[in-house]
């Protein structure tokens, strides 16, 4: 079994702490292929951006082709666009990706590529009507604050300027969705098993749209596909009293297997096979409650003539905010399961 230990926290907190708004994936794209280069036999970015590695089988055993198997994770993040420049560094900006503008007022920000940080400003409560507050504030009315020496150009992107970190049992960041899939991509490559072709596919523009990974899986043309995200955790006590039978993945159960979601339904077969090899190994996990949301895997099954998929996700907290908040234990868990499922996937998987 593999661990998490501080060379893989290392990791995540630098996939974590770089900007990589959809369409704008550069600074991940870079640590990935400088993770994935040493140990992949094939490497190359598609015209998309996304970066698409390839691990050979070990020897061929009588002459027979082996199973070729995909993996994806997206390397983007949900962000901003500045749009105009109101001068005296105020900028207008728009969303990019599903971010409830609620999470914003106040929460300070980096732009462009110096990661000049900004604030996101709005007009205080003091000066507001009692109108005003019962009415949700819209993105139109907020600007980015850089101070009046602030630079930005039109068509910059711009994420939350939180950083990484490491308390107790759990990780807390921006953009756990997710480097954390990215991170356990990275990892096993370094640990790939000898009886099948693994591909793997770091995905652009998951966020607005499932572009990327459309492109990697009619590359790669694979036989499966697993899509590894991270997950909405709506886990917090019901405070009207009534039991929480809505949280649609905890924390601290371990990796979510999909069943269904907006995207797709997943393959009874592969949710069966992953459900069965984290019992006989012991390995804790839960079903994602089915419905809402959607995963790259939505994208790939369509892809060619289709292909057989199934998503594995890290629950989180506090999706698209800010800050998410996840464990440690569930990233070990759903990286085991997945290095233990791949070295017993054989052809007899997705025989009809």
């Amino acid at each position: 079994m593999l661990s998490i230990g501080q060379p893989q926290i290392k990791l995540l907190e630098k996939l974590c702490n770089a900007m990589s708004v959809s369409g704008d994936e550069g600074e991940v794209r870079r640590i990935v292929l400088e993770e994935v280069k040493p140990y992949a036999d094939e490497v190359k970015v598609d015209a998309l951006g996304s970066v698409l590695a390839l691990k050979k089988a070990g020897k061929k055993r009588m002459n027979k082709k082996p199973l070729r198997v995909l993996l994806d994770a997206h390397m983007d993040e949900v962000g901003f666009m500045i749009v105009h420049d109101d001068e005296e560094g105020f900028f207008q900006f728009l969303t990019v990706g599903g971010i409830d503008a609620r999470y914003l007022v106040g929460k300070q920000v980096i732009v462009g590529k110096e990661h000049v940080l900004g604030v996101i400003g709005a007009k205080p409560i003091h000066l507001t009507t009692d109108e005003e507050r019962k009415t949700p504030i819209e993105v139109d009315a907020l600007r980015i604050d850089l101070g009046p020496e602030g630079k930005a150009n039109t068509g910059d992107s711009a994420t939350f300027a939180t950083k990484f970190k490491r308390v107790g049992p759990s990780i807390m960041s921006k953009s756990i969705d997710d480097r954390i899939g990215v991170a356990i991509l990275i990892e096993l490559l370094k640990n790939a098993p000898k009886n099948i072709e693994l591909c793997l596919s770091f995905s652009v523009q998951e966020e607005i749209g499932l572009r990327g990974a459309k492109v990697a899986g009619h590359y790669f043309n694979p036989d499966l596909a697993i899509a590894v995200d991270s997950t909405p955790a709506r886990d917090l006590p019901d405070f009207d009293g009534r039991e929480n039978y809505t949280y649609n993945t905890r924390l601290g159960l371990g990796p979510a297997i999909y069943m269904a979601n907006s995207s797709t339904v997943d393959d009874p077969r592969l949710v069966k096979f992953l459900e069965d090899t984290a019992i006989k190994n012991r390995i804790p996990y839960q079903f994602r409650q089915p419905g809402g949301g959607g995963t790259n895997a939505g994208a790939i099954q369509r892809s060619r003539a289709g292909v057989p998929v199934v998503s594995v996700s890290v629950p989180h907290r506090y999706t698209h905010s800010p800050i998410s908040v996840a464990r440690v234990e569930d990233w070990k868990n759903t990286l085991n399961l997945l290095q233990v499922a791949l070295k017993n996937m054989t052809h007899d998987l997705v025989k009809r």
